[in-house]
């Protein structure tokens, strides 16, 4: 091999900073681009020193490189470097061919270069040693993925850069080289490029320490090789490019492609929420292929998605592959640092001391310390603290916290008046008569957080034209030490209800009243979700009173008032109910049992059981609702006859007077109804209600229902508006019953 004594060395190198993420590459590559182009020109068209001689060689060097901080797979490049080196082999004319000049018509520019055309005689795909790929498979995914490289074309610089970057997307090669070769009929050109990998940079031998010969005489043949190095970088996807060009006698072109790794493994990091099965399921069918980036790119989007659907606060944060084909995936997910409590002034929205002790709130929040956070548990809890009554808004703010990946809670809340005195009215279903008929009056003072825990207090009074109710309720929603959310509540309440429902109709137009002394303590607490069941011991005396408030043992039929013959009869009832409701909605599914056991803890107290269950369920039919409901019960031993189911009213059978249907120790009642709007808050309804005591109407004692002529089953039907308001729904209704009676009902509130 000849020395080259003689040989001219010229170098000239930059460095191009990427730019803020606030801009594009476009601008900084264009230029990059066009000072290459320049450089290029100036180098071919530069005289020899005077050293140098006629036989000597020119060698020039070109090299763009650019390095970012960080490393996206994905997005960005770590690297990227394009090396071209021109040397011209020994030949007489090898001066003039040092400082050749562009010949008239051409530009330097790329525009002009990228539509000028090189004609390809074959197209194939090579690995990167030259040779067919070993499986087939991959090598039909590569031909697939071009369009515009066929045989026997004309090809711009752009149809190839598009061939390129339509191979890299396709996902199962992590570097693609188009190679062409100069002959008779077209031009041969190498193009590689290095596939990613975790070498790291500094310990790489860099294919540009070789000597690669590319011939100067071939203008075309330069601007492609400069254009595609550029175009690489562009593309994001690779770390070092080299061009190389030899001659060769074949005229064909080809592209060296270099697939991924197979995948046998995964590695995630820092996923403490995510299921371990998502990720198998997300990775599974890939085991054993060959890593499709493309695919790998989805399943991360999949996986930032589970984290989007649940309201979590994490994502994929980087992703590794590394030799042997294991994937290592790093997941960040900011767990909950600190939750706190401020208080905010209703007037100036300043922090302020609150009466709510702060535990009280803290208590009620599912969200924990060390928890992922979630957005959508987050809502719950600023749901669930609004509900205590207690606030008049609530706020959730999260804030960075000091250790890194993690976030601190801070609840806004801003209290509202604590307690305070109220009046009112309403109606009562029990009186049917009278000017005054079913009007009630009501005073109360309520505290909604007694010693800042949630705690309530509420002493009512509520009396109209025979009803009166005087209660003292008590009520902790949620035991302190308990972690079952049991609330407790104390009821003593001394009561007089109209006993019209049962004993009703006196043919002297004389009335009854039953009056009720009550105390006892109940206990509920959620079951599962949409269920809860409450539990309590309730004492009762209880006995019939006539106008003029004296006790009275017989009505006018002569029908017993109390079940032990004396005035009053005294009970310990054990209750248990069980209730199950769905969305809320007054049309939406609805469940509950109720069961109270007679305990004789004194000969003389009462001894019987008593179930009753009622079940909703609504359907929506286009803009109609059509809405089912089914009651019944059954009572069984020895008990008060004003306690007998009674069928017929506004509640239960419409079309009928309270009770007017009849009254047992059995019954059940079904309803339907088809509601519609109409205008704005107002609603019609068309309903059809049926009732039947199941022939117990004589097991009750004295047999009241008889004794009137009570039917002991009917049926009712018609039509009415409802009207949104705040106090709930009102309802006013025209039913016909079956023995051709017609009939208004108003009432206030969903039926029970």
């Amino acid at each position: 091999m000849h020395r080259n004594d003689g040989v001219c060395f010229t170098s000239s190198s930059f460095k191009i900073p990427l730019p803020s993420p606030s801009q594009t590459l476009a601008s900084p590559l264009s230029r990059a681009r066009h000072s290459l182009f320049q450089l290029l020109h100036s180098l071919r068209n530069r005289s020899l020193p005077p050293t140098t001689s006629t036989h000597s060689s020119l060698l020039c060097c070109s090299s763009l490189s650019l390095t970012a901080q960080t490393y996206n797979l994905v997005n960005a490049p770590l690297l990227c470097s394009a090396s071209l080196s021109l040397s011209q082999p020994n030949s007489p004319d090898s001066t003039q061919s040092g400082s050749e000049v562009p010949q008239k018509g051409q530009s330097t520019t790329a525009g002009r270069y990228d539509e000028e055309r090189v004609l390809i005689s074959e197209v194939l795909v090579r690995n990167k040693d030259g040779e067919e790929l070993e499986r087939k498979d991959l090598e039909m995914e590569a031909l697939t993925a071009l369009k515009a490289c066929r045989a026997n074309s004309a090809l711009t610089v752009r149809e190839v850069q598009e061939d390129v970057h339509r191979i890299i997307d396709s996902g199962y090669f992590s570097s693609c080289m188009p190679v062409a070769v100069d002959t008779r009929d077209g031009i041969r050109l190498v193009f590689q490029v290095i596939a990613m990998d975790n070498i790291p940079f500094e310990s790489r031998n860099w294919p540009w320490k070789q000597k690669f010969v590319l011939k100067p005489w071939n203008k075309t043949l330069n601007i492609l090789l400069l254009s595609w190095a550029l175009y690489a970088y562009n593309l994001g996807t690779w770390r070092n490019i080299i061009l190389i060009s030899d001659l060769v006698d074949i005229g064909f072109l080809w592209h060296k492609v270099e697939p991924n790794q197979e995948f046998h493994g995964l590695v995630c990091e820092g996923a403490n929420v995510l299921p371990s099965k998502f990720l198998e399921d997300a990775f599974r069918d890939g085991h054993g292929k060959v890593v499709n980036l493309k695919r790998l790119d989805e399943v991360i989007n999949s996986i930032n998605g589970w984290y989007m659907e649940r309201g979590l606060f994490g994502l994929v944060s980087g992703v590794d592959i590394f030799s042997g084909g294991i994937i290592r995936l790093q997941v960040a997910e900011a767990e909950v640092n600190n939750i706190s409590i401020r208080f905010l002034d209703r007037k100036t929205g300043e922090p302020t001391k609150g009466k709510t002790k702060p535990e009280t709130i803290l208590r009620q929040l599912t969200t924990k310390k060390g928890q992922v956070y979630s957005m959508l548990q987050g809502k719950r809890d600023v749901d669930t603290v609004s509900t205590m009554g207690l606030m008049a808004d609530v706020s959730i703010i999260p804030q960075p916290a000091g250790d890194a990946g993690k976030v601190d809670l801070v609840m806004n809340v801003v209290e509202r008046p604590s307690g305070g005195f109220s009046a009112g009215g309403g109606i009562s279903s029990g009186i049917t008569s009278g000017p005054l008929s079913g009007l009630i009056g009501s005073f109360a003072y309520s505290h909604r957080n007694l010693f800042g825990r949630n705690q309530k207090l509420n002493i009512s009074l509520e009396r109209g034209q025979i009803d009166s109710i005087f209660r003292i309720n008590y009520t902790d929603p949620w035991i302190e030490g308990d972690d079952k959310r049991t609330s407790r509540t104390i009821i003593i309440q001394n009561s007089r209800t109209p006993g019209t429902l049962v004993h009703g109709n006196q043919h002297d137009n004389s009335s009854l009243s039953i009056g009720r002394v009550t105390a006892g303590i109940e206990f509920s607490r959620p079951l599962r979700p949409k269920w809860s069941g409450t539990a309590g011991l309730i004492f009762q005396h209880a006995g019939a009173r006539d106008e003029k408030g004296n006790p009275i043992i017989k009505d006018f039929y002569g029908s017993p008032l109390t079940a032990s013959g004396k005035p009053y009869d005294d009970m310990l009832v054990a209750k248990f109910e069980c209730v199950y409701t769905g969305s809320g909605d007054q049309g939406s599914s609805m469940f509950a049992f109720n069961m109270e056991q007679g305990l004789p803890v004194m000969p003389e107290w009462l001894f019987f059981n008593r179930v009753n269950a009622r079940a909703r369920k609504g359907v929506e039919i286009g803009p109609t609702r059509l809405l089912l409901s089914l009651s019944g019960g059954k009572v069984v031993g020895n008990f008060s006859p004003h306690e007998a189911f009674a069928i017929g009213g506004t509640n239960s059978v419409r079309g009928y007077e309270e009770g007017a249907v009849g009254s047992g120790r059995s019954y059940v009642v079904g309803s339907s109804e088809v509601s519609f709007p109409m205008l704005g808050p107002v609603e019609g309804v068309i309903f059809a209600d049926y009732g039947h005591d199941l022939w117990s109407g004589p097991s009750v004692p004295g047999d009241p229902a008889g004794a009137r002529y009570k039917p002991g089953s009917g049926y009712g039907y018609g039509f009415g508006i409802r009207v949104d308001s705040p106090l709930g729904p009102l309802r006013l209704e025209y039913a016909f019953n079956d023995r051709q009676a017609k009939r208004f009902h108003f009432g206030v509130g969903h039926r029970n």
